[in-house]
């Protein structure tokens, strides 16, 4: 099996497309979760594709588009410290805060780095031990193990100079909120992917269980997305409210048990505020009281007054389902990927980024 070519083959495609017009019977609105699913959807258009009942919902799933502008403008306190490291992932730095992003001041002279992998953060700890170094971890449940690691790793080499300020958050959570929205219509999800390598399927049950909901958790490609759609369509014909795992070549039922044991070592779940969603119960996670030596939250000051989001940017509504990207007045206009006004338009997984680079043209 070809793993990309098999699951780009048009006559596939054009199999699935039949299938699910014949057996759609009503409207659908499909909420994606994950980002990466945002643009694989509109890259190979997708909603051109499927027949016009089947609504594509564009949901919290990128980790840069949830993060509030608060925790951005603690970012850039506390890159702002005298003789800092501050590290992150790339998309972070275009994020506009309160008054400027972390790209603005780098440019004033704060050693802000782009990671290309977490790992490079014990490197730079190590080459510069004379500097605080500090870690601004971002993401879903698939870059948790990761942190985790690498907390490991810190507390075994004895690092005494690199500090974490912990912001991952959590799927399940998220979902919850969405569903709790009484503005917001969803008849099923797509389940992210990559996600539930680490988690595995079963977290999703509950969820599918309680709001009577299929879960279809999906590939990238286009046949897995058409795979998984087709699926939806027939569980709600049947009237059932499953998890479907399309991915099954690379997501089981239990996940990843080491990963998990490895992130239940470290962290432990808390309220967080997501962009768009507000304050969700133990939507985040943060570390456990006993590595407070290493948390960047209880050793620095990370008081922050931040203003309010832009008036002009419905990035909040976007991630919540309530819009698309093109129903903001400045998309395309005053915001661009160059010139970003929120973050759906500043991530590479974000819905505005998406509909920019594919959609307008």
């Amino acid at each position: 099996m070809d793993l990309i070519n098999d699951f780009r083959d048009k006559e596939r495609i054009l199999t699935l497309k039949e299938l699910i017009a014949s057996k759609l019977t009503k409207p659908i609105n499909i909420m994606e979760i994950c980002g990466g699913h945002t643009h694989s959807i509109m890259k190979f258009a997708l909603p051109s594709l499927l027949p016009k009942d089947i609504n594509f919902i564009h949901g919290p799933g990128c980790p840069v588009c949830v993060m509030p502008r608060e925790r951005i403008d603690i970012a850039l306190k506390l890159a702002s410290m005298p003789n800092t490291i501050f590290c992150v992932l790339g998309d972070m730095l275009r994020i506009p805060g309160s008054y400027e992003s972390l790209i603005d001041l780098r440019a004033k002279g704060a050693d802000i780095r782009a990671l290309y992998t977490p790992l490079e953060a014990l490197d730079i700890a190590i080459n510069n031990q004379d500097k605080t170094i500090i870690f601004f971890a971002i993401g879903f449940e698939t870059t948790t193990p990761m942190s985790a690691s690498i907390i490991q790793k810190s507390i075994k080499m004895k690092l005494k100079n690199l500090f974490f300020h912990i912001n991952h958050v959590l799927v399940p959570p998220a979902i919850e909120a969405i569903m709790q929205d009484k503005k917001v219509k969803i008849d099923a999800f797509l389940g992210p992917s990559h996600v539930s390598v680490i988690t595995g399927s079963n977290i999703y049950e509950p969820i599918a269980n309680k709001y009577k909901t299929p879960i279809a958790v999906s590939g990238f490609e286009p046949v897995d997305i058409m795979l998984s759609i087709l699926n939806i369509v027939e569980q709600i014909n049947a009237n059932t409210h499953k998890v479907y795992n399309e991915y099954f070549r690379v997501v089981s039922k239990e996940g990843n048990i080491k990963a998990q044991e490895l992130v239940k070592e470290f962290f432990q779940p808390c309220n967080f505020e997501f962009r768009g969603l507000g304050i969700i119960k133990n939507g985040g996670l943060c570390l456990k009281d006993k590595y407070d030596f290493l948390n960047a939250e209880k050793i620095f000051d990370c008081k922050v007054e931040s203003k309010d989001e832009s008036k002009a940017c419905i990035c909040g509504q976007i991630l919540r389902g309530l819009a698309k990207p093109y129903d903001c007045k400045v998309f395309s206009k005053v915001c661009t990927p160059k010139n970003p006004i929120g973050s759906c338009m500043v991530s590479s997984e974000g819905a505005c980024a998406a509909y920019y680079k594919y959609y307008q043209n």
